[in-house]
C-alpha cells in the first residue's frame, strides 16, 4: 500500500521418497541455452522475448476479477484510503467446459495481477486449465482483505489464510466444472504452496493432484537475509552526497539519451546490459536489494497499521486520503525484514502460537531458530520426501539459496527436482524449455 502511494522509484525497481544425499535430480538437457549466466542479470532482466513460449492473448481468455468479503471488520477500522482492498479480490480464467483448475500463489509482495502471475496464467490457460490467481500473503491487499492476523512470515498461518481463500473461491465458483485440482506458487509462494498442500492432506477440500514449487526458499530466514544484505552492497561512485539512486538515474538517463527515447519495456534491462551503461555486479545486487527493501517497508507499514502496534504509525493518529505518509515511509524503510521479524513477527508468534506474552521484545537464539524451523521446508521434511505429487523446479545459482539448500532439495525430492544450471531467481521461468517442463509436470 505504502509503495503505491509514495514511491515512483518502486515502479522502476519492479520492472527490473526419503533418499540419500547423493540422490539425483531430474537431468536438464545438456544443450540448455538460457542466454543469461549472470544470476543477478537473469533475476532482473528475465527471458528475452524471442525465447519465450507463444501464449494466448488476453482477448482470447475468458477471465474476470471476483471479490470475497472475508474480513468485514476491517471495513470500519482501517483508513478510507484502504477502501479498494477491504474486499479481497482474485482473478479467475475459465475454460468453456470441464477442465482441471490450478491455483497460482504469487511471490513476495506480489499482487495477483503481477507480470509473473499473468505469465503463468496464460501458460496454464493455453494448456487447458481453469486458472485462479491469488496475491501473496505478504501483499498489502491480501493482508488487508484476507489475512486473519496481517502478520505474514509464519508459514503455517500464511498457508491457513491461503487455504481459507481457496475454499471461498471454490464455494463462490461452485458451478464451475473442475475435473482435478492443482497448485503452484513461485518464490515465497512456492514455499507457501508446500504448506497449503500439507494442510490439504488433513482437510481434503481439494486433494491436489499435482503441486509444483517454483524457485522456493528452503530456509526462509536464509533467503530473506540473502536479499537484505544486497542493499548494503558497496557501489563505486556513491558517497554521502551522491546516492545509489542518483547513480542509477544518471546511467539510465545516459542510456535513454543514447536510444533517443524513454522506454521501460520488458527488454530494456537486457538491452541496457549490452550498452556502455551496463550495470556492474554490485550495482545489480544493490538494485535487487533495494526492491526487496521496498517490499519489506510495505509489509512493515501495513502490518503495523492494521494491528495498531505503534511501531511505524502512532495508534492514536488518524490516517486518511489527505495524510502525508512520507514520515511513515521513511520510518518503514529504516526497518528491514530482520527488524520486522524482531519487532512484529516474533512477538506475534510468541503470543498466538507459542503461549508467551506479545510484549516480549527480547528473544533469544532458540526462539528465532524455532520460528525459522516451523516456517521453512524443514518443517515438512517427511511429507516432502514421501509425497510423489509434489515437485520442485529451481536454479543452481538462485540468489535466495544458502549453504546446504540444494542438498536438502536433492535429498528429499530426488527425481522430482528439476535443477537448471543458471537463471538466477525466476529469471528463466518464462524460457521456452522451462515452460515446457512446467506443463510436462502437470500432464504426467
Amino acid at each position: 500500500m505504502l509503495k503505491r502511494l509514495l514511491t515512483p522509484l518502486y515502479i522502476a525497481l519492479s520492472l527490473l521418497c526419503a533418499l540419500s544425499l547423493n540422490a539425483q535430480a531430474k537431468q536438464v538437457a545438456t544443450d540448455y541455452q538460457f542466454p543469461l549466466t549472470n544470476a543477478f542479470e537473469a533475476s532482473i532482466a528475465g527471458t528475452p522475448s524471442a525465447l519465450r513460449p507463444i501464449l494466448p492473448d488476453d482477448a482470447d481468455i475468458r477471465q474476470r476479477d471476483y471479490s470475497l468479503r472475508l474480513r468485514p471488520e476491517r471495513e470500519f477500522t482501517l483508513p478510507s484510503n484502504f477502501w479498494p482492498v477491504k474486499t479481497f479480490h482474485y482473478r479467475l480464467a475459465k475454460q468453456s467446459g470441464p477442465a482441471p483448475l490450478i491455483f497460482i500463489i504469487a511471490g513476495t509482495g506480489a499482487h495477483y495481477s503481477s507480470n509473473t502471475t499473468e505469465y503463468l496464467k496464460k501458460l496454464f490457460y493455453g494448456a487447458g486449465f481453469h486458472v485462479a490467481q491469488i496475491s501473496s500473503p505478504t501483499a498489502y491487499d491480501f493482508m488487508v482483505g484476507a489475512s486473519r492476523y496481517a502478520t505474514p512470515g509464519y508459514s503455517p498461518q500464511d498457508a491457513r489464510d491461503l487455504y481459507t481463500v481457496m475454499q471461498a473461491i471454490k464455494k463462490q465458483q461452485r458451478t464451475l466444472q473442475v475435473t482435478d485440482w492443482h497448485l503452484t506458487g513461485y518464490s515465497l509462494g512456492g514455499l507457501q504452496a508446500a504448506f497449503v498442500s500439507h494442510l490439504d492432506e488433513q482437510e481434503q477440500s481439494f486433494n491436489f493432484k499435482r503441486v509444483l514449487l517454483l524457485n522456493p526458499p528452503v530456509n526462509l530466514y536464509t533467503s530473506v537475509n540473502n536479499l537484505s544484505r544486497l542493499v548494503h552492497t558497496h557501489v563505486v561512485g556513491t558517497s554521502e552526497t551522491r546516492t545509489f539512486y542518483q547513480l542509477m538515474l544518471d546511467k539510465l538517463t545516459r542510456y535513454f539519451n543514447s536510444k533517443g527515447r524513454f522506454d521501460f519495456s520488458e527488454a530494456m534491462l537486457f538491452d541496457l546490459q549490452n550498452s556502455s551503461q551496463k550495470l556492474n555486479q554490485n550495482e545489480l545486487a544493490m538494485l535487487i536489494g533495494s526492491a526487496f527493501r521496498f517490499f519489506s517497508a510495505d509489509i512493515n507499514f501495513t502490518s503495523d497499521l492494521i494491528n495498531r502496534r505503534g511501531i511505524i504509525t502512532p495508534p492514536q493518529q488518524k490516517i486518511n486520503d489527505g495524510t502525508n505518509l512520507t514520515p511513515f515511509f521513511k520510518r518503514a524503510l529504516l526497518c528491514d525484514f530482520e527488524c520486522y521479524l524482531q519487532e512484529q513477527l516474533l512477538p506475534f508468534w510468541h503470543s498466538h502460537f507459542n503461549n508467551q506474552q506479545a510484549t516480549q521484545v527480547a528473544v533469544d537464539k532458540a526462539d528465532l531458530e524455532q520460528l525459522i524451523q516451523a516456517s521453512s521446508l524443514y518443517a515438512l521434511t517427511d511429507y516432502l520426501s514421501s509425497s510423489k505429487k509434489i515437485g520442485v523446479m529451481h536454479n543452481a545459482d538462485d540468489i535466495i539459496l544458502g549453504q546446504g539448500d540444494l542438498g536438502f532439495l536433492k535429498q528429499h525430492f530426488a527425481e522430482r527436482l528439476t535443477l537448471y544450471p543458471y537463471g538466477g531467481h525466476l529469471g528463466n521461468l518464462d524460457y521456452l524449455d522451462n515452460a515446457a517442463d512446467i506443463l510436462e509436470f502437470f500432464h504426467e
